[in-house]
């Protein structure tokens, strides 16, 4: 039996486990497969493990939905914070967090004792491909692309993992699985991305959906 917690920000959910008091997960990368499966599991986008750190506060390993292991999700993290602070595993409002990209900086705001929002520095936007990764020699920023037989113009950036930034007419209308998954699995990305479709709403609007 593995006590867990499902959490959720901005819409992105993860199953998270507490391993900081000793409770160990054999073989993560099988469970997140099989407790992220929304009919006959839990249902999360993946599974996040909030373990002991020597160099941080907190620790975080987190798994996708197919099994692999990502290096970094600012919505997880931000939820990790969230949950240290409500179930009394910290005391203090600004705690670090260790990563496979690295130590992040979280900023918990606290009402009534419980955290109401959690702010992340993601640090600055990567663009060299080299460190996305992308197969590329130059930075790809809104650069024309083929995938699967249609052309999108794509911006390439990690921020701690892989995405691809692409802008449509009308994202409600965008057929975000069909796009996504094809971008996703080019041979373009060797780690595979997230894939953002966003419509410029106005001058100081934007509106995104995230595969």
């Amino acid at each position: 039996m593995i006590r867990f917690t499902k959490m959720q920000g901005a819409g992105n959910d993860y199953v998270y486990v507490d391993c900081t008091q000793g409770t160990s997960v054999a073989r993560p990368e099988e469970l997140a497969v099989k407790i992220s499966d929304r009919h006959f599991g839990v249902g999360a986008d993946g599974l996040v493990l909030i373990c002991r750190s020597d160099a941080a506060d907190f620790k975080m390993r987190m798994f996708n939905a197919d099994g692999s292991e990502a290096q970094m999700c600012g919505n997880a993290a931000r939820c990790i914070g969230k949950f240290a602070y409500d179930n009394g595993l910290c005391s203090k409002t600004d705690i670090t967090l260790e990563t496979l990209a690295g130590i992040k900086h979280l900023r918990l705001f606290a009402e009534n004792g419980k955290v109401a929002r959690v702010q992340v520095n993601m640090g600055a936007p990567e663009f060299a491909p080299a460190r996305i990764p992308v197969n590329s020699t130059q930075n790809v920023i809104d650069q024309p692309h083929l995938f699967d037989g249609r052309e999108f113009r794509i911006t390439c950036v990690s921020m701690g993992n892989p995405h691809a930034v692409i802008f449509v007419e009308n994202t409600d209308t965008f057929d975000v699985h069909r796009w996504g998954r094809a971008i996703e699995n080019s041979p373009l990305f060797p780690e595979k991305c997230n894939v953002e479709f966003v419509q410029a709403v106005s001058r100081r609007e934007l509106k995104m959906r995230v595969w």
